[in-house]
């Protein structure tokens, strides 16, 4: 089933949590096709086209991910149009592309538990997970990562991101990823 469907420059970009009646028909149009551990149905399955306009699929990464739904775990896609940088993370696994005219995998990212969400700052990109905050600029380098343990959370205000665990809390610099001296303090 289809999930989500939007479309930001030239780009459309698709969402499903099953893989499409003409799969193998956009496979074979694809300039770039990725798979992660289709075989089988242990875990859910995520499936993102990336197409130019109304286009025939350019890029298309169908994984199986866990944990998933059925934990609380979804995928979830970010797009950064000044650099045509897109980001997915699903389960375990975080990837990122370049969309530029060949398009190419920049990296795959391992995290130490389930993915929760993207989130874009001023030029950084903030990705939170189970146990994982981590920041990339927007050219998908990566600049530092900090341990978490649940439940967290976490805010951000100027170049400063403020981490919630239970009931300590500490300051992080957002360029560096570097305590803020004198912050990491018991609420």
């Amino acid at each position: 089933m289809q999930l989500f469907k939007f479309t930001c420059g030239p780009y459309t970009i698709n969402l499903a949590d099953s893989l499409p009646p003409m799969y193998y028909s956009y496979c074979r149009h694809a300039q770039l096709v990725e798979t992660f551990a289709l075989e089988g149905s242990y875990s859910a399955l995520c499936y993102l086209a990336v197409a130019r306009g109304h286009g025939w699929p350019f890029l298309i990464v169908a994984q199986r991910y866990r944990p998933g739904p059925e934990s609380g775990f979804f995928p979830g896609v970010l797009f950064i149009p000044e650099t045509n940088l897109l980001m997915l993370g699903a389960g375990e696994r975080l990837l990122a592309y370049s969309l530029n005219d060949s398009p190419c995998r920049l990296w795959e990212y391992e995290l130490p538990g389930g993915f929760w969400q993207w989130e874009r700052s001023q030029e950084r990109i903030v990705m939170s997970s189970e146990n994982e905050l981590a920041v990339w600029d927007i050219s998908g380098q990566k600049r530092w990562d900090f341990s978490v343990e649940p439940p967290w959370q976490y805010a951000i205000e100027g170049d400063t991101i403020h981490v919630y665990m239970g009931d300590k809390g500490t300051a992080l610099h957002c360029e560096r990823g570097i305590v803020i001296e004198g912050t990491a303090v018991q609420s």
